[in-house]
C-alpha cells in the first residue's frame, strides 16, 4: 500500500512488519508494547473516545507530555480523525502556555503527570475554547487517559463507519498539526505542517541508512519537537520498534535494556556524553589512564578515508582495548546515531566514529518539516564538519548574502493566523528563507557557519560570527555554555557558563578551596584556568575575532530557568537583559 497520510503508516506496518513491538514504553518498571495491530486498535479508539465526547474534524487538540507511547496512540487517533495535534513542550512557562493554548484555540489538553498539571493549573481559567483535559497519570480531580479509552470503546459501533469516511476524506495537502516553534525572541509562531509535509520528509530520508524492520530504536528527544516526531514516523515506516524513555534521567540506565541501533540526539547531549567518558578517563590511573587517552587522541585523528594501514592496526587495538566499553555503556549495539538540532562539532563525529558510534548528522527547521539535508551512512557520501547533501526532493541554494534557501514539498503551509511573518519568510517563488548562513564544500555538502540574525560588526566595522566562536569554545571541558558579545564595539567579549562539575573536579585536585559556585568563578587560579581556554581558541581565530576579555558567571544556563530555548539554543536577548551590569562592565574599562 501506498503511505500518502501519517495515520497510513500503522496499516502499512501491519501489511508489511508483523511484529511483537511496533511501539513501546517503560511504565512502573515494566515496559508496555504494542504490536501494529494494537496500535491501530488504541489509535481507533481514541479517535471513536474523542468523537464521543463532541471534537470535530478541524479542531484541536494538545498534548504536553514527555515520550511515551500513549503519545503515538493519540497522534494517530487525532489525525486519522481529521483533528488538529498541538504539541506542546512540557519545560515552557505559564505565560508560554497560555499565549499558545489560547492562540491555537486548544479544545482538550491531554497531559502526562502532575507536575506537569501544576504548571498549567494557573491559567486553566484564561483558556477560552478548553473543554476538558485528560491525563495519562492518576491526578486528582483530572479524568484518566482509561476514561477516553473506555467512552471509545463503548461508542466503536456509533462512530465506526463515520470514521472510516472521515479516513477517506483526508487529503495529503490537508493540514496535520501546529508546532509552536520554542524562538528566542518574541512570541512562538505557529508552523502549520501537512499529511504532505511531514511523509515527503519521512520518504526522503529512506535511504540515509541500512536499519529497518527487526532493528530497534531509543526515543527522547521530545516528540513535540519536529525532528524527533518525523524521524518516529522514519523508523516506524522502515519497520523499526521504537523504545520510548520518558524520563532523560534514564536513559543510561534503559539504554542497556533496549540496546538500541540507532537514537536520535543533539550535539549538545554528544557533547555530555563525551565529557563524561573524559571524566571515567580522568579519573583512571597509570597504565589505564595512559591507554585511555592514547586511545581518545588516535579518535580524534579519525579520516573517513586515507588513512593508513598504521593507523587503522593501532585503531583496532583501541577498539579492543577502551572503544569496547564505550559502545557497551550505549547499549553494545548502536550502529547508528542520528544528530541533528544544530551543528555538531567535527571533533566529535570524528572520535565517536573511531570509537564505533558513528554519528550523521543533519539539518532543517520547523518550518521545513524539517529534514532539508542530512549526512548519509555511507563512507564516501559523508562530510565531517558538513550536514550532508539536500535530501531528494528538496532544492538548496545560497543567497548573494550567504543565506540558505529551500523550496520543495518540505515547506509547510504557513504561520497559523499570520500571513505577514509567512511573507517574510517564503517568498514569491516559494523559496524559505531559513535565516542560517551557509555554503557548499565541493559544492555538494551543505555547511552551516552561522545565524544571519545573530551575526554582528564590531564598531570598526568588522564582522562577527558569534555561534561559531561558541562551539569552539565549549570544545572546552570546563566551559558548558558561553555567548560571544561586541556589536557596535571595539572588541569581541564572552560570557561563560562553566561546567562545573569538572570545574570543582579540577580545583579539588589544585587544592583551590571554595564554598559555592559564586566563589569559585571568582578564584584567581580559575579565572587563569579559562583565560588559558580561551586563548587557546584565540589561536584559530582572526585578530577581530579573537575574545579579548570575558566574564565567568555563577549561573548554569538551562530551558528551566530561561536563558536557553527548549531546543537548547541561546536566548541571546534574556542573557543580555540578565547580565546587563555584566556586559556593562567589560566594556567599561580600558582595554590595553
Amino acid at each position: 500500500m501506498e503511505v500518502r497520510r501519517t495515520f497510513d503508516i500503522i496499516d502499512y506496518n501491519i501489511e508489511k512488519y508483523p511484529r511483537e513491538v511496533a511501539i513501546a514504553g517503560k511504565i512502573n518498571n515494566e515496559w508496555k508494547t504494542y504490536s501494529p495491530e494494537e496500535y491501530r486498535d488504541y489509535a481507533n479508539i481514541v479517535s471513536y473516545g474523542l468523537r464521543a465526547t463532541g471534537l470535530e474534524k478541524g479542531d484541536k487538540v494538545a498534548t504536553i507530555t514527555g515520550n511515551r507511547p500513549e503519545w503515538c496512540l493519540v497522534d494517530m487517533g487525532l489525525s486519522q480523525a481529521g483533528m488538529i495535534h498541538v504539541p506542546v513542550y512540557p519545560t515552557i512557562g505559564p505565560d508560554e502556555y497560555l499565549y499558545i493554548l489560547n492562540h491555537a484555540e486548544v479544545k482538550f489538553i491531554i497531559l502526562s503527570n502532575k507536575t506537569i498539571y501544576r504548571k498549567i493549573e494557573p491559567i486553566i481559567g484564561q483558556l477560552d475554547n478548553l473543554k476538558d483535559i485528560y491525563s495519562f497519570d492518576e491526578i486528582e480531580g483530572i479524568k484518566h487517559f482509561n476514561e477516553l479509552l473506555e467512552t471509545g470503546r463503548n461508542n466503536e459501533e456509533k462512530f465506526r463507519d463515520e470514521l472510516l469516511r472521515t479516513k477517506e476524506s483526508i487529503k495529503p495537502e490537508d493540514l496535520l498539526t501546529i508546532i509552536y516553534t520554542s524562538g528566542t525572541t518574541g512570541q512562538p509562531k505557529g508552523v502549520m505542517l501537512s499529511h504532505n509535509n511531514l511523509i515527503s520528509n519521512c520518504l526522503a530520508i529512506n535511504d540515509i541508512h541500512h536499519l529497518g524492520y527487526g532493528d530497534r530504536a531509543m526515543s527522547f528527544l521530545p516528540l513535540c519537537h519536529i525532528y524527533e516526531r518525523m524521524v518516529n514516523y522514519h523508523f516506524q515506516y522502515k519497520g523499526i520498534s521504537v523504545y520510548f524513555i520518558e524520563n532523560m534521567g534514564l536513559i543510561t540506565e534503559l539504554i542497556k535494556e533496549v540496546k538500541p541501533n540507532v537514537m536520535n540526539t543533539v550535539p549538545r547531549l554528544m557533547e555530555k556524553i563525551y565529557d563524561g567518558i573524559m571524566s571515567k578517563g580522568e579519573a583512571l590511573k597509570g597504565i589505564k589512564k595512559q591507554l585511555f587517552f592514547w586511545a581518545a587522541k588516535l579518535g580524534l585523528k579519525y579520516e573517513l578515508k586515507g588513512k593508513s594501514i598504521f593507523y587503522k592496526a593501532k585503531l583496532a587495538i583501541a577498539g579492543k582495548l577502551i572503544f569496547s566499553k564505550w559502545r557497551e555503556a550505549l547499549g553494545g549495539e548502536i550502529e547508528i546515531i542520528v544528530s541533528g538540532g544544530a551543528a555538531i562539532q567535527p571533533r566529535l563525529e570524528r572520535i565517536f566514529w573511531a570509537a564505533g558510534l558513528p554519528i550523521i548528522s543533519g539539518y532543517g527547521l520547523t518550518e521545513t518539516s524539517p529534514v532539508i539535508a542530512v549526512n548519509p551512512f555511507r563512507k564516501n557520501e559523508i562530510m565531517f564538519g558538513t550536514v550532508g547533501p539536500p535530501i531528494p526532493g528538496v532544492e538548496v541554494k545560497i543567497a548573494e548574502d550567504g543565506e540558505i534557501l529551500t523550496r520543495g514539498p518540505h515547506v509547510m503551509m504557513g504561520y497559523y493566523k499570520d500571513e505577514e511573518k509567512t511573507k517574510e519568510i517564503i517568498d514569491s517563488e516559494g523559496w524559505v528563507h531559513t535565516g542560517d548562513i551557509g555554503t557548499f564544500v565541493e559544492g555538494k555538502w551543505l555547511k552551516i557557519t552561522d545565524r544571519k540574525k545573530e551575526i554582528f560588526k564590531t564598531s570598526a566595522g568588522k564582522y562577527i560570527a558569534p555561534q561559531m566562536i561558541e562551539n569552539k569554545l565549549k570544545e572546552s571541558i570546563y566551559i558548558e555554555q558561553a555567548m560571544v558579545i561586541g556589536e557596535n564595539q571595539k572588541f569581541a567579549s564572552a560570557l561563560i557558563s562553566p561546567n562545573f562539575k569538572h570545574l570543582h573536579d579540577w580545583c579539588t585536585e589544585e587544592n583551590v578551596q571554595f564554598q559555592n559556585n559564586a566563589e569559585v568563578i571568582k578564584k584567581p587560579e580559575v579565572i587563569s584556568l579559562l583565560g588559558q581556554e580561551v586563548e587557546q581558541l584565540n589561536l584559530s581565530l582572526g585578530d577581530h575575532e579573537k575574545i579579548k576579555r570575558f566574564r565567568l558567571v555563577e549561573e548554569e544556563w538551562t530551558p528551566d530557568t530561561g536563558e536557553l530555548s527548549p531546543t537548547l539554543k541561546l536566548r541571546r536577548n534574556e542573557l543580555i537583559n540578565k547580565y546587563e551590569e555584566t556586559i556593562k562592565d567589560i566594556f567599561a574599562q580600558k582595554k590595553n
